[in-house]
């Protein structure tokens, strides 16, 4: 439970435990939307002070994925401000924490990143493009998103599509930099997928089975433009941290109407349900003919092997090492070798905006970017 969605393992067993009906009925029902909120959005509430001060730790220790520390922390009452006052000596010896998790309990970074932007590898098709968050955007706390703003002359890691003019125009804006297109719409609006899990909501069971049918990829942003996130393995640790540092930021694409949406390749039931809400909250569905990640290739799937993609690439080494630091777990159950991405669908039949392959293990879509088009697409309604 390092940095767990679940709302009841977020508040834990203490004195925040009985807010839950309150906070659901407030509409603060997911672990993102509720860490948005302070102490003023609190007053209403009439915490007490511990209540108060047991919020604010367990907000801290999610953004740095050290909530295996929070019950204690938060029964010891004494408070954030006081804790990070503390020595080295005395957070291990008080509450057992070990020496990484000391200098990550300390460091200002906030850790819901994941990883440092510039791991991701480089791509060869990219865009230049106007750097500016628009200046109408209306994220819920404009300071979760002052560090998301592009700087000027940024490059795209990703490829960016242009909204089509008429039903059958899904190119690409290139510039001479583009030597590659995104996937046509086609190859995607036809994909069946099984929704494995609804969106995360406190008391929602997580996977079952009987109560999830199959359905055509295009059902998915029939009435919301959506994001997808193509994972290569849910165990995989650099997976995981793609897919928390990108849920953690729910509010934002909630205030901007995106969908996020956590595609698979394969069913493992218990990696579906140790993903679900641990590391994603969002909805998660199979696409057992892996036609989203053939997308990626042109029709084929993109595969590196261990030892020459992971061994020998040290952009991959990179990622695994920035994905190890956020001290979440992985496993090394399922396919390991197949290559995802990500993909942002306009709502209907308005096309892909943007594509974003894995082109070395643990390779990531900048976040800049994806608010960036997310922000693009709600303007364009």
């Amino acid at each position: 439970m390092a940095g767990s969605f679940s709302m009841e393992e977020f508040l834990g067993d203490g004195v925040l435990k009985e807010l839950i009906p309150k906070f659901v009925e407030a509409g603060w029902d997911d672990v993102p939307t509720l860490k948005m909120k302070d102490y003023e959005d609190m007053h209403g509430f009439k915490l007490t002070q511990q209540q108060k001060d047991a919020l604010e730790l367990r907000k801290h220790l999610h953004d740095k994925c050290l909530m295996k520390y929070a019950d204690k922390m938060e029964a010891s009452k004494v408070s954030l401000q006081a804790l990070l006052s503390m020595s080295n000596v005395a957070l291990s010896s008080q509450f057992k924490m070990k020496k990484a998790d000391i200098s990550r309990f300390f460091n200002n970074e906030n850790n819901s990143s994941c990883a440092n932007e510039s791991c991701n590898g480089n791509i060869n098709g990219s865009k230049k493009a106007d750097p500016k968050l628009s200046s109408n955007f209306d994220a819920p706390n404009a300071k979760t998103t002052l560090h998301l703003k592009l700087n000027e002359g940024h490059i795209f890691k990703g490829v960016v599509s242009a909204k089509p003019t008429g039903s059958k125009l899904y190119g690409c804006i290139r510039t001479c930099q583009i030597v590659e297109d995104v996937a046509p719409y086609s190859s995607l609006a036809n994909i069946t997928v099984e929704r494995r899990t609804s969106e995360y909501k406190v008391g929602v069971q997580s996977v079952a089975a009987s109560n999830f049918a199959t359905m055509k990829a295009s059902e998915m942003w029939k009435e919301k433009a959506v994001v997808l996130l193509c994972i290569r393995r849910p165990g995989c640790i650099m997976c995981r941290a793609e897919a928390h540092r990108l849920y953690s930021r729910k509010p934002i694409f909630d205030a901007l109407g995106i969908q996020l949406v956590a595609v698979l390749h394969e069913h493992i039931e218990s990696e579906v349900r140790e993903f679900w809400p641990r590391y994603w909250g969002g909805v998660v569905v199979i696409d057992q003919n892996m036609g989203f990640f053939k997308a990626f290739g042109g029709g084929r799937l993109l595969k590196d092997r261990f030892l020459t993609g992971f061994v020998l690439n040290s952009e991959a080494k990179a990622n695994y090492r920035a994905a190890k630091a956020t001290g979440l777990e992985g496993n090394y159950r399922g396919e390991r070798h197949i290559k995802g991405g990500m993909f942002i669908v306009r709502r209907g039949r308005g096309g892909i905006a943007y594509q974003f392959i894995e082109r070395n293990f643990g390779d990531w879509a900048p976040i800049a970017e994806v608010v960036e088009i997310c922000n693009r697409i709600k303007n364009e309604l």
